[in-house]
């Protein structure tokens, strides 16, 4: 029985040095390989505070730069040695703090995305078990909508994905991703959390995209005058949305909520805003915007254009005239059409003089 309790002891000690060498050399030449792999594949520069490993194997990065792209707090994961015997890398835990990622969109509507070098031979299976990013932030830059760079941020980006357990044969996982949006004055103007499941071996889904108080003035540059003529100074926006896909059939069942519409004043001498008064057909007696409606679309396929959007919405504003009293409706349109009047009346005015 000593005998191999010795055994196991040398073992081990064998292991231990072994880890202490392998320890001392990842940190020593580790961080300028990675720095070298970066610069090679996307061709931008990079750098690396440290490297080390843990027990049981667990790598671990610090400080991570990637070029103006992205710096990262710190990034772990364990890898699976076996799975490389068959040419297969297999990742453990994947964990990403804090991370920070500057994306631009030029003038012409390029992202500033490097594309890994394209070498010979068949890549390695990549497989991630699990993944969390804690903390992170995007910022995005949009030279194409305006010169300057129109700017949006999303804060407290917290991310978690892992395989479900039951079936072990299930190849779905679960996702749960959360963000709150800020202009660069960092004052929050809504959150969204999207979570569910998702299996896209089979193009299976049941997942839920919940939009909290989001102000959607702040979005202006890319609705356009689809909304009010860019002279919706604030409103919010409630919004969740229900993913269901069976065999890559792709059913989105939308309730939407609009409320809080405040617009900008307007010269009295200015032509009324029609995009304003269409609106206000579609409100209910408080000013609030309700809609439901729904998309099929495919899972790996999605098409939800802009154009499309619009189109559904539209469809889905004329269905809730249904709900409004014919009441309703007749003062809404006498009002719109008092307005026009007024504004006729005056422009006669000037025009006499």
């Amino acid at each position: 029985m000593r005998k191999k309790y010795k055994i196991l002891l040398l073992i081990l000690a064998v292991f231990l040095a072994l880890f202490v060498i392998a320890g001392i050399f990842v940190g020593m030449y580790a961080p300028k390989i990675v720095e070298d792999q970066i610069r090679q594949n996307l061709k931008v520069k990079a750098s690396v505070g440290k490297i080390s490993l843990g027990l049981p194997l667990t790598v671990t990065l610090e400080k991570l730069e990637i070029g103006n792209l992205a710096s990262i707090k710190r990034v772990s994961f364990s890898p699976n040695l076996i799975s490389l015997l068959f040419g297969k890398v297999v990742i453990h835990g994947l964990n990403i703090v804090e991370p920070v990622i500057n994306l631009e969109q030029s003038a012409d509507g390029k992202l500033n995305l490097p594309a890994p070098e394209q070498k010979g031979g068949k890549p390695p299976q990549v497989y991630l078990t699990s993944l969390k990013v804690r903390d992170g932030r995007i910022i995005f830059t949009d030279r194409k909508v305006s010169g300057p760079g129109y700017q949006i941020i999303a804060d407290k980006v917290n991310i978690s994905v892992s395989k479900v357990l039951l079936p072990v044969t299930s190849l779905a996982a679960n996702f749960n991703m959360s963000a709150r949006f800020s202009k660069t004055d960092l004052k929050p103007f809504g959150s969204a959390v999207f979570s569910g499941w998702v299996d896209l071996p089979a193009k299976n889904m049941d997942a839920e995209l919940e939009v909290k108080d989001m102000d959607i003035t702040n979005f202006s540059p890319y609705y356009g005058n689809f909304i009010s003529n860019k002279k919706l100074l604030s409103s919010k926006l409630n919004l969740v949305s229900t993913f269901k896909a069976k065999n890559n059939d792709l059913h989105i069942s939308t309730d939407f909520d609009l409320s809080g519409l405040v617009y900008a004043q307007v010269d009295e001498l200015a032509p009324p805003d029609l995009m304003k008064n269409t609106l206000d057909l579609f409100t209910d007696k408080n000013g609030n915007l309700r809609l439901k409606f729904d998309i099929d679309t495919k899972l790996d396929n999605p098409a939800l254009s802009g154009d499309k959007l619009k189109k559904t919405i539209l469809k889905a504003a004329m269905a809730n005239l249904s709900s409004q009293s014919p009441e309703e409706l007749v003062d809404k349109v006498t009002n719109i059409i008092d307005k026009y009047k007024d504004f006729g009346e005056g422009l006669k005015e000037i025009f006499g003089k």
